[in-house]
């Protein structure tokens, strides 16, 4: 077919066989043939095969990066509603139509990706650079405007929906922000504690060889969150319900992300990107707060190392037990009893921990935090299995909105602030954040790495923690055990919780030593200082048994991490409840270690000013996780000497 163009640069006019989108390219003034083309300034300006270059475009996406462009596009807030919409339709009408929309899309999305470039899908000289473009050449203007209409309705539209979406979250999480949650010391330490001094290898402003990345930290992050923790996360959700169980963790999460972003910040003093680093959490409080500060925290953080390795005894304790009973159970049956007594296991595992506390330091333990760390994996997902396959096996999901009924409302309210203080317990990493942050190399900023990492790690935590205490509350309904693995909620197969038992009592032989070393390290330096002329304190003495290197004992080490030892299996005795123990360390920590340090570090680092509307808003933020910190701490307590009184 031929069309007559004619010129507007003052040439004559010209007959050319053109192909029909090559027509309306002409006629639009997107495209010429011939050497004349050339002296149309669109088409100049649009890049053909061989001028990319001139187009200032470079263009570096593969096969993933389209998929990961895709998958982050598509997947958003509507994905909220599919439940519902399943529900009405059926099990057979929902996902026939989802998967035949599925189906509809895949072919559109064909038919469309040959429109890209024009007049040939893969040759093509015009590159339609939006969907708009594509249909004003191949569809003229009256089309365009068309879609025009429909795509800005389109946008609006979206516009409204995640307005009201973001308003409902919001306000679902405005409601529950009394919850807290507090800094969990126990794995943290194990896992990052040792992680930062292995890393610490690249060039940077203090001499140190820093290699970590977002990939690193998110690592670290998670190996030091997930732990003992997760086991209560079925028995806390059971009591709070189906709504506001889900929802607690999700505002625990919120908590802790905004701890770690204040905090992050405080990684350099006085500026956040070009400071001098703070090497410690403790550093931190002592460069931006003061000496006074500094001791306060210590003690807080020592305290809470120390309550950490009671809550280490009778966690242990519970496993040996519920492996004794789990191949009891197998072989004399359901009903058998298959009773032991707590107090001799707790006496061998600090038998065992006498002899462990005789390692020097953490540069003697890198062994033992690995191990730790590869067995807090192994029986968090173990639980999870099983939580899944039992709910799978009911045919039926348990519980309901309220949780587990109690015998008044006076114990429902301590129940429910012992849930609390469990789920403060397994989130933050407020005292490690530093440590991880001084593992990270630069550019980009320390800061910027950390606030990444620590969004992604939540949000993985996060999820798994809703699928264990979810799972686990869905399988066992109002009798969901306390911990989900010694509970005996699960009796079969007995081999695998016998196995997931000994990945807890592994973990924490291991997690105990890494709680205890910072406590021993710092009453020695101090004696050390304070008695220089001591030999009690400071000699040291070379033993040589059989088969074994030289070991250097020194008198009071070994007096000192004896008694502390006796300390905690003592105190483990007397009060060997393990959701009671984790929600009392959860509660003391929160807000102090969690809240309190980071936000009045922040101020003080960003200069803001008091009464200011910031100000007033992250106090008021501090005084809120103070009020439901003492509410979970009272309730820890109440339950802590109810059940020594039975």
């Amino acid at each position: 077919m031929k069309v007559s163009l004619s010129s507007q640069y003052g040439k004559e006019d010209r007959s050319l066989n053109l192909h029909p989108v090559k027509k309306k390219a002409a006629a639009m003034g997107f495209w010429k043939e011939g050497d004349e083309a050339e002296s149309y300034p669109l088409v100049a300006n649009l890049p053909k095969l061989s001028d990319d270059s001139e187009a200032h475009s470079e263009r570096t996406g593969t096969f993933w990066s389209a998929c990961a462009h895709i998958i982050t596009a598509v997947i958003g807030s509507g994905v909220l509603s599919l439940a519902w919409s399943v529900g009405h339709l059926g099990w057979i009408g929902g996902p026939t139509v989802m998967i035949c929309f599925a189906a509809i899309t895949l072919v559109q999305s064909s038919l469309l990706a040959d429109c890209y470039r024009s007049p040939d899908p893969e040759n093509g000289h015009i590159r339609n650079r939006s969907f708009i473009d594509a249909v004003r050449l191949n569809l003229g203007e009256k089309s365009v405007w068309i879609c025009g209409v429909f795509q800005q309705l389109g946008l609006v539209g979206v516009g409204v929906a995640y307005t009201i979406t973001s308003s409902t979250s919001l306000s679902s999480n405005l409601e529950i922000l009394s919850f807290s949650s507090t800094e969990k010391i126990n794995v943290g330490r194990m896992a990052a504690q040792h992680s930062p001094e292995i890393c610490n290898s690249s060039s940077s402003d203090d001499g140190k060889l820093r290699t970590g990345t977002v990939w690193t930290c998110i690592a670290h992050i998670i190996t030091g969150v997930i732990g003992v923790g997760v086991l209560s996360l079925a028995w806390s959700i059971a009591q709070l319900g189906w709504i506001a169980g889900p929802l607690a963790l999700l505002c625990f999460a919120v908590l802790t992300f905004i701890s770690a972003f204040l905090l992050s910040d405080c990684y350099r003093s006085p500026h956040p990107v070009n400071g001098i680093r703070n090497y410690f959490y403790m550093d931190a409080v002592r460069v931006t707060l003061g000496e006074k500060h500094t001791w306060f925290c210590g003690f807080l953080q020592y305290l809470s190392l120390f309550g950490a390795s009671i809550a280490f005894v009778i966690t242990t304790t519970t496993c040996i037990r519920a492996i004794h009973r789990s191949n009891c159970y197998h072989k004399e049956g359901h009903n058998a009893p298959c009773s032991s007594e707590d107090s001799s296991f707790m006496l061998l595992f600090g038998f065992v921990q006498i002899f462990l506390s005789q390692i020097p330091d953490f540069h003697n333990m890198q062994w033992l935090s690995v191990v730790a760390a590869i067995m807090s994996f192994s029986y968090s997902f173990i639980g999870f299995g099983l939580g899944f396959a039992k709910v799978i096996g009911n045919g039926m999901i348990k519980g309901g909105i309220g949780g587990i009924p109690a015998p008044s409302t006076a114990q429902k309210v301590w129940r429910i602030s012992q849930a609390i203080g469990d789920i403060a317990f397994a989130y933050p990493y407020s005292v490690i954040l530093i440590e991880i942050q001084d593992t990270l190399k630069s550019p980009p900023s320390e800061n910027k790495t950390m606030k990444k990492a620590s969004m992604a790690s939540i949000s993985i935590t996060t999820f798994f923690y809703l699928c264990c205490g979810c799972f686990g509350y869905a399988a066992f309904g109002d009798d969901t055990p306390g911990n989900l693995l010694t509970g005996f909620g699960f009796y079969e197969p007995y081999w695998l919780i016998d196995f997931a038992n000994a990945c807890i009592i592994l973990h924490l032989l291991g997690g105990y030593q890494v709680f205890c070393q910072p406590i021993f390290a710092f009453v020695e330096r101090w004696l050390a200082k304070k008695f220089p002329s001591s030999s009690f304190v400071n000699d040291f003495y070379t033993i040589q048994l059989c088969f074994l290197p030289p070991y250097k004992i020194n008198l009071f080490r070994l007096c000192f991490r004896t008694l502390y030892v006796v300390s905690t299996t003592t105190l483990a005795i007397a009060f060997p409840y393990f959701n009671q123990v984790l929600a009392l360390l959860g509660a003391f920590n929160f807000w102090p270690l969690a809240i309190y340090f980071p936000v009045e570090m922040y101020c003080v680092q960003r200069n803001i000013t008091p009464w200011t509307s910031k100000w007033i808003l992250l106090q008021v933020f501090s005084a809120v996780c103070l009020l439901v910190s003492m509410f979970a701490l009272i309730g820890s307590i109440e339950g802590l000497f109810s059940e020594r009184l039975k």
